[in-house]
């Protein structure tokens, strides 16, 4: 009894350790905690620096100072002459600098840096999308590889029923040995097309708890998909919604419409710039032998205040600003076909897509009336060998041709899943 009770709470402590995930919670799972993603949202933060950074380019810089110096032995003194002497010196003050006009490089590198927040934020959710589509593709796998796995265990059954049938004859005596050992060898082919079908089970769920950055793939079962006939949009039209709405394609635009005003922020060395500045200060001094105004009264007698205007004029300087804007344009060409490489991969894995759902739905549908041949084909072989009119070449040969056909069905399935949910994902992208 307490065997039992024990082995009744181990059952339930794995039931509710389990998780069952279907395609949306791994989506959404792995979108949280996939490295690339969480990567990108770093650089999304460090455009947003970029933004603050260059508005505070508008403020103004505000420093104070404060320095003592102290100088012992011979100097030279107002006589022209050398002496002994000691010498204290103190100043305090402050200072101010505003950008008047900046040669318009701080209100374009603002826009620069919008801009390019902009194309971070899409590439992160670029991304997303490339998670989404790897996790999709994973999924189905795994799931393929179950199907697989399931044929394997429907031919090894076959193959099981069919020995003790044989060896039932065989006690009868109405058939030879042989026949024993080809059973036998097909229920050994069986159990290997069924250990090398687990394997392969394993190892595509493993690989899709990897992708969701899961520590192991224990307790980790996926749902399968109802929809085994998916409706296949046209490329079309799955084309010009992506082109307009496809998170790579606007990070593209972003990038090179950054890279433009980049150009700008490079020419804006050539304008002139407009600052002005004012400052505070104070000191005191004291040389040893003399007689000198007390600490409070230097600094108030000495105290000071300045204003002043700072006109830069840029006349030469060795070509560096015509060199940075030559730069900038190399790097706005290379967005520009950057954009148009995004423009032709998008259109080809749309394209390839469709091409691909088309040919899986035909082979579906083929494969469909296939199956349902070979199986009434391998049931009236069956019936035949039962009764001494087929023999066991036949027997094999219609099993053969059940099984592959159960399988080409399920790589037609799911070879349609696959390429008509990519389809739909482009297109419902907004």
């Amino acid at each position: 009894m307490k065997k039992l009770l024990l082995l009744l709470l181990l059952a339930i402590s794995f039931i509710t350790s389990a998780r069952t995930w279907n395609l949306d919670s791994c989506i959404s799972y792995a979108i949280e905690n996939n490295i690339n993603v969480k990567q990108q949202r770093l650089s999304q933060l460090q455009g947003e620096l970029d933004v603050t950074d260059a508005k505070d380019r508008f403020l103004p810089q505000v420093s104070g100072y404060a320095s003592e110096s102290f100088s012992f032995g011979r100097g030279l003194t107002a006589d022209n002459t050398y002496a002994n002497r000691n010498t204290n010196s103190f100043s305090v003050g402050a200072s101010l600098n505003l950008p008047i006009f900046q040669g318009l490089s701080a209100i374009r590198r603002l826009s620069y840096s919008r801009t390019n927040l902009k194309a971070l934020l899409e590439q992160t959710e670029a991304a997303k999308d490339d998670v989404t589509l790897n996790v999709i593709s994973q999924y189905l796998q795994a799931l393929y590889a179950s199907e697989v796995l399931r044929v394997a265990r429907i031919n090894l059954e076959i193959s099981q029923n069919e020995l003790l049938r044989r060896r039932e004859l065989l006690e009868a005596g109405k058939i030879p040995e042989l026949d024993i050992f080809e059973a036998e060898a097909a229920v050994s082919n069986g159990e290997l097309s069924v250990t090398q079908a687990a394997n392969d089970s394993v190892l595509a769920v493993l690989e899709l708890t990897q992708l969701l950055n899961l520590p192991d793939a224990q307790n980790f079962y996926i749902e399968p998909l109802e929809d085994g006939k998916p409706f296949i949009e046209e490329p079309e039209a799955v084309f010009a919604n992506a082109w307009a709405n496809n998170h790579s394609v606007r990070a593209g635009r972003l990038q090179e419409e950054a890279a433009k005003k980049n150009v700008l922020v490079a020419k804006s060395a050539y304008i002139p710039t407009l600052s002005f500045s004012a400052g505070i200060g104070t000191n005191y001094y004291k040389t040893s032998g003399f007689s000198n105004e007390n600490f409070g009264a230097q600094m108030r007698h000495n105290f000071a205040k300045q204003l002043g205007f700072s006109l830069s004029v840029p006349v030469f300087d060795a070509f560096s600003t015509r060199n940075n804007v030559k730069r900038a344009r190399l790097q706005q060409e290379n967005a520009r076909l950057s954009l148009e490489n995004t423009r032709n991969q998008l259109y080809k894995s749309i394209m390839q897509a469709y091409t691909q759902a088309v040919g899986a739905a035909k082979k579906q549908e083929s494969s469909e009336k296939a199956v349902a041949s070979a199986r009434a084909a391998f049931d009236a072989i069956q019936v035949k060998y039962n009764n001494g009119r087929a023999n066991n070449t036949e027997f094999e040969k219609a099993k053969s041709d059940y099984t592959s056909a159960l399988v080409q069905e399920v790589q037609a399935r799911y070879e349609r899943i696959l390429r008509a949910r990519i389809l739909q994902f482009y297109n419902k992208q907004n």
